[in-house]
């Protein structure tokens, strides 16, 4: 569902019996404690709406931003959803950040699919590439990731619960400009051991710092689709992480500065691994 450019005086009514929204200035800036979350800019709005508008459950925005919602707010009304214009302060307020964009969407939150071997194993048979987070704590992290593969065209992206990783937060959706809602995400739980049973399907790739592990170009074509696994900024991955890949690479710089920020560093892999080039093994279909 895309937005429709509407003239100021011809959007849609809210539906009457919802015109005022639970959520309020002085109640949204925190966690609502039906873990909806918010999902703020226009780009990731629109991808919101265009791939689950019956997750959206209200929605807000700044006058200037009336000739985009248009098609938004008709598809709320046919929800029976609420949708009401408001001034920026209290925009800033529902929103929990000043960066909203002029548009936010209080949503139910994204399902996240159990990564299973058997699960992996239709995965694998579609030539699918798994990006892999194991303890990336920084949501805009998360956020930029889910952009980059989204933008590459990579398909699926899964969480490990390890305690430090990153969930899919209002900051992750905000970052992420509408990649998560182009993504299906996994949630692993137990990865060492996931890794070792889909070895057989995947190569699993770890990352590591420094020389710890081998070029990302000595990578050779091969049959079995990449499970890439990125971790810690700080710490790295696991050591139980590592040990149960398959390999590990590096990628290699001029030692300048000690690494990559995780997210240019899955951009660079994501570049290399895109759907549809063929070399080293790169995924046919992402």
């Amino acid at each position: 569902m895309s937005s429709t450019r509407h003239p100021k005086n011809r959007l849609p009514a809210s539906p009457p019996h919802t015109r005022a929204p639970q959520v309020t200035g002085s109640d949204a800036g925190s966690r609502p404690t039906t873990a909806l979350i918010r999902v703020a800019g226009l780009s990731a709005v629109s991808a919101l709406f265009r791939k689950s508008p019956e997750r959206v459950v209200r929605l807000f925005y700044e006058d200037r931003r009336v000739p985009d919602v248009g098609g938004f707010c008709a598809t709320l009304a046919g929800l029976r959803r609420p949708y009401r214009k408001v001034e920026g302060e209290e925009l800033v307020k529902i929103a929990g950040t000043v960066l909203h964009g002029g548009v936010v969407a209080v949503a139910e939150p994204q399902p996240e699919r159990p990564l299973s071997v058997e699960e992996s194993r239709h995965l694998a048979q579609a030539h699918q590439t798994l990006f892999i987070l194991d303890g990336i704590g920084n949501p805009h992290n998360l956020g930029a990731i889910a952009r980059t593969l989204a933008f590459f065209g990579f398909r699926h992206l899964a969480l490990s619960d390890h305690p430090l990783q990153a969930g899919l937060s209002d900051a992750a959706y905000r970052i992420a400009e509408g990649g998560l809602d182009c993504l299906s995400i996994h949630r692993i739980r137990a990865l060492p051991d996931l890794m070792r049973q889909i070895r057989p399907l995947y190569r699993t790739l770890g990352t590591a710092l420094g020389s710890r592990g081998q070029p990302l170009e000595s990578l050779k074509a091969e049959q079995r689709p990449v499970a890439v696994i990125l971790g810690n900024e700080e710490t790295g991955l696991p050591s139980a992480t590592l040990a149960a890949c398959e390999r590990v690479v590096t990628l290699s710089g001029r030692g300048n500065v000690q690494s990559l920020n995780v997210a240019a560093t899955a951009a660079i892999i994501a570049y290399a691994l895109r759907p549809g080039d063929t070399a080293r093994g790169r995924g046919r279909q992402g």
